[in-house]
Formats: structure tokens, C-alpha cells, sequence
């Protein structure tokens, strides 16, 4: 039964899924409500688990948003072209750039951004046959689709309050560490590296300084990480050569790696 507030969440990564009861003024917070691996590369396999996970949940009539893992879709960040003013110019110049970095056009998959003519925005996009699968299960259940958001884009989206001017944003999920590097307050890249086993802080600031070069910005003065950062990461300005904020409390470190897929956006 819903309660007054209750949604569903729903976490999709290419070796399974986590379905999730949130939110509700009773009772506040996050309920696992089924879990269902996925053979990863099988053909049509998100489709069967996905309806094998609806059919044990057997939900109806309730919101969902979704959470793909950003292994599904694409990233990027684009430049608005000088003197663009038309939501077209805007959506071109993403295009063009999707097609410079991944090597063919973007006909399969739904773009999205945080539009601007003023300054680079991050871009997104979806692959066409998972989002046209996702909105078919949902007539079919009777599901109200919120919206499905890459995993790093809930991430920004939950803390861009908190985020200060210049820091760069970070995400740590199932031993990767994704990026948001800034120029100041402009968004100059998103990068994505595995974290070693015995990453420590050390690691840490030497990664973010190869990436800076790599880039072409100056070294960020404070990183600000939310997810499963590794203990020892954390750190005031000092000694340090940049701050390290963690953002939130690291309560689920023994949850299901999809649990915590399908968890991200909500802030504990």
C-alpha cells in the first residue's frame, strides 16, 4: 500500500537491478523492495529482468524514477557556440560534439542537457531502445515515469547546493571514481578512472593533478565526493594540497552494489 509521499525508485546497471520503496511522511528513507541480476550481453537481457523484477514487486500505479548506471549511457560536456541563442543551435552543438567523441551520430539515442548559450553544460544520452522499453513497461504496469537519469547527473542534481564554486564533483561507485572537473566555475570535463585496491590519498591528489594536466585547468583547491569514497580520502585545507569533502555518510557500505546504484540522488 502507498503512503502519502511514496515512490519508487528504480537502479538499472548492465548486471542487474534494485528496486526501491522512498520517501512517504511516516516513514522517511529508502525500502529495498526486490533485487534481480542480469546476464550481462545477453541479448534482450535487461528486458527479461526488468519484467522479472516487476512481476516479483508487482507495483502499480506508482511514480518511478530511474537510475542508470552510468555504464549505459554517454557523458559529456559541451561548448555553446558563440552567438547561439536558439534552443537548436544549443542541441546541434551537442550532437556534433557526441558524434567528435564517440565515433558515429547520435541517431539511437535521446539527448538531454543542462541547456546554456553562456557557458559548457553537461550532456547526456540515453540509448533510444532502453528508454522506449522503460516507457512500454510502465503503461504496462501503470507506472507514472518521473524520469531516468544517469547515475552521475542524480549525484550532481542531489548536492548542487551544496557544491562550492571551483570545487571539482565526484562520484565513487563499484571501484570507479567519475569526475566533474571545472575551470573555475565553468564544467570542463567529466573523467572516469578505476580506483586501485590500495588507493589512498596519495593516489588521490596525484590522479586529480594527471587529470588537471590532462585537461588543460589548474588543480582544483577543493574536491567535494559523495558514494563509497575509501577512508583517508577526507581532509581539511592544509598541509593537503586541496581539500577533500565527503558529502555524505557512508551508512550502506554493506548494501548490494545495485541498491546503491538505485539509492543515489536521495541524500542520507
Amino acid at each position: 500500500m502507498r503512503r502519502t509521499g511514496q515512490s519508487l525508485r528504480l537502479g538499472i546497471a548492465s548486471d542487474g537491478l534494485a528496486l526501491l520503496r522512498v520517501g512517504g511522511v511516516l516513514a522517511p528513507g529508502a525500502e529495498v523492495v526486490a533485487v534481480q541480476p542480469v546476464e550481462a550481453g545477453a541479448p534482450d537481457a535487461l528486458a527479461i529482468g526488468l519484467r522479472a523484477l516487476l512481476l516479483e514487486a508487482a507495483p502499480r500505479g506508482w511514480p518511478l524514477t530511474v537510475v542508470l548506471a552510468d555504464e549505459l549511457v554517454r557523458l559529456w560536456p559541451v561548448t555553446p557556440p558563440r552567438g547561439a541563442s536558439r534552443l537548436g543551435d544549443l542541441q546541434a552543438a551537442a550532437a556534433f560534439r557526441f558524434q567528435a567523441l564517440f565515433g558515429a551520430p547520435p541517431a539511437q539515442w535521446r539527448i538531454s542537457a543542462d541547456w546554456s548559450a553562456s557557458r559548457p553544460f553537461l550532456a547526456a544520452a540515453v540509448p533510444v531502445a532502453l528508454l522506449e522499453l522503460l516507457e512500454a513497461l510502465a503503461r504496462e504496469y501503470r507506472l507514472h515515469l518521473v524520469e531516468a537519469e544517469p547515475q552521475f547527473v542524480a549525484a550532481m542534481n542531489a548536492w548542487r547546493r551544496e557544491r562550492r564554486p571551483g570545487a571539482w564533483f565526484g562520484l565513487v561507485h563499484g571501484g570507479v571514481l567519475t569526475l566533474a572537473a571545472f575551470d573555475g566555475t565553468a564544467l570542463a570535463a567529466v573523467r572516469t578512472a578505476p580506483i586501485p585496491e590500495d588507493a589512498d590519498r596519495d593516489w588521490l591528489e596525484a590522479h586529480v593533478a594527471r587529470e588537471a594536466l590532462r585537461v588543460g585547468v589548474g588543480r582544483p583547491e577543493r574536491l567535494q565526493l559523495c558514494g563509497a569514497v575509501p577512508g583517508g580520502w577526507a581532509s581539511a585545507a592544509g598541509r593537503l594540497k586541496f581539500a577533500c569533502t565527503v558529502l555524505e555518510d557512508d551508512s550502506l557500505g554493506d548494501w548490494p552494489l545495485h541498491v546503491r546504484l538505485a539509492r543515489t540522488g536521495i541524500k542520507t
